[in-house]
């Protein structure tokens, strides 16, 4: 059965998912751009940006999972650009370029409509405008039975943990403190029984925890 997963989403000893003072030099916060530094180090996350080496081991073989199975992406407006308001003319198109690395449909959740926008690759971005639970219809039926991953920011996934829709919560716990910025868990009350813990590995660099919804 299709889940909604969250995949390789990193956090701080302290909690957060991302530092404090996001703006368009610095989108995940002063400091938040180290929570990332473990998928650079890997051959798949290097191979992202276009370098043929990198590490492989745990990491590596973890990160490179991340798109099996999986047919549609739901964002936040934050994870898709720096952007604010109405959209107006802009021609922004997302931070990655002409080539997105998603190669499937991904929904946008933003408070304004913006035409769809189809990019190399088979990455298409649609606007949704009416909420979470819009976005994530819309988005199972473009996944065409496969899995939907709600890929952040921070705010995003704790709308959909806040409304029991997370089936697959895949955590990367990070050794280094934040000290402030946006927690994955403030205002969030899942209980002690919501879900299990399914899969915990230890790699050089980080903490994987996998969490399923019971």
């Amino acid at each position: 059965m299709a889940k909604v997963r969250v995949c390789n989403f990193s956090i701080s000893l302290d909690g957060f998912g991302a530092g404090p003072d996001q703006d368009a030099d610095n989108p995940l916060g002063r400091g938040g751009a180290r929570l990332h530094d473990w998928i650079f180090l890997t051959r798949s996350g290097r191979s992202m940006r276009g370098h043929p080496d990198g590490e492989t081991g745990v990491d590596d073989e973890l990160f490179s999972r991340r798109d099996q199975g999986v047919g549609a992406t739901i964002m936040g407006r934050n994870m898709f650009g720096p952007l604010r308001g109405p959209w107006g003319d802009s021609s922004w198109a997302g931070w990655w370029g002409s080539n997105p690395p998603f190669h499937h449909p991904v929904f946008v959740l933003t408070h304004h409509p913006r035409p769809s926008i189809q990019l190399e690759g088979g990455t298409t971005f649609h606007f949704v405008d009416a909420g979470i639970v819009a976005a994530l219809v819309q988005a199972r039926e473009a996944a065409q039975g496969r899995d939907v991953v709600v890929g952040g920011g921070v705010a995003t996934i704790r709308q959909y943990l806040r409304a029991r829709l997370i089936d697959d919560l895949h955590l990367v716990l990070v050794p280094l403190l934040l000290g402030g910025g946006e927690r994955l868990f403030e205002d969030v009350d899942l209980g002690q029984d919501a879900y299990e813990c399914v899969e915990r590995i230890n790699s050089p660099s980080v903490i994987h925890v996998r969490l399923q919804r019971r």
